[in-house]
């Protein structure tokens, strides 16, 4: 056999052994944010290891956002819920150098979001339209400035998260966040370069407001469907402006003296 298709399995460190049996005993338990971990005594003596190695475990549960570390009397690991925020930032940071592209983040998103907004139609309260209805408002007057076009595209993905908090499946509301997290990331602020694209913003507020109305009427099938089209008018235009942003960059680096 030849020695390089042989692969020697990892060894896994004992706290790296213990961080997966304890989310393992949390997930098993059902145990829930606020509940407390057994003290490092009681640990140490399940797992047959040093105080050194718990301590070791509990803060690379800590680093995680899995617990909290309280010192005093009645301190101890406290499970804690990680917040969306520092997850959606882990799995930017991940993808950070594979550089999705416009059209790849908005393929997905059109996969998820007329899903988020069947979902959702019927559990929307009156605030929450009325959110939706403000959100929409901030979008019908051109902008004079570029704060007020990015408070604008801010507002409009905004519009879309208010849907995915609402559309009561968790991965959903995960996945459809983080997608407009994405487009906040690596579109808008990549697009500043180019003048204001009104003809996409007309649509996108068209589709708003149909979409406003069909939530307010709590016509889930009518709300999917303008929502997928929302979706792909918004990838036509997104492809149409990567191909802008290319043609600028290109012409900024020809300028560039050798």
């Amino acid at each position: 056999m030849n020695d390089k298709n042989l692969r020697i399995p990892k060894r896994v460190k004992r706290s790296d052994q213990i961080v997966e049996s304890v989310k393992r005993w949390v997930a098993l338990n059902r145990m829930q944010p606020g509940e407390r971990l057994p003290n490092e005594r009681e640990l140490m003596e399940q797992f047959e290891c040093s105080k050194g190695t718990v301590r070791e475990a509990l803060k690379s549960l800590e680093v995680q956002g899995l617990v909290s570390i309280r010192t005093g009397p009645n301190g101890g690991a406290i499970l804690e819920r990680v917040p969306y925020e520092k997850a959606s930032a882990l799995l930017r940071n991940f993808l950070h150098f594979e550089q999705p592209s416009g059209p790849e983040i908005y393929a997905l998103r059109t996969l998820v979001e007329p899903e988020i907004a069947a979902l959702a139609t019927p559990r929307l309260t009156d605030e929450d339209l009325a959110a939706l209805n403000a959100l929409i408002k901030r979008c019908e007057v051109a902008p004079e400035t570029f704060e007020e076009r990015m408070d604008q595209r801010i507002a409009e993905l905004e519009f879309h998260v208010l849907l995915a908090q609402r559309c009561g499946n968790a991965m959903l509301a995960f996945i459809g966040r983080f997608v407009n997290d994405m487009i906040r990331d690596m579109v808008i602020f990549k697009k500043s370069a180019l003048p204001e694209q009104r003809e996409f913003s007309c649509a996108n507020l068209k589709y708003h407001q149909k979409l406003l109305a069909a939530l307010k009427a709590r016509d889930a099938d009518s709300a999917r469907q303008l929502m997928h089209e929302h979706m792909k008018s918004a990838e036509h235009f997104n492809r149409e402006l990567e191909g802008q942003l290319n043609q600028h960059f290109l012409g900024m680096n020809r300028g560039i003296p050798g």
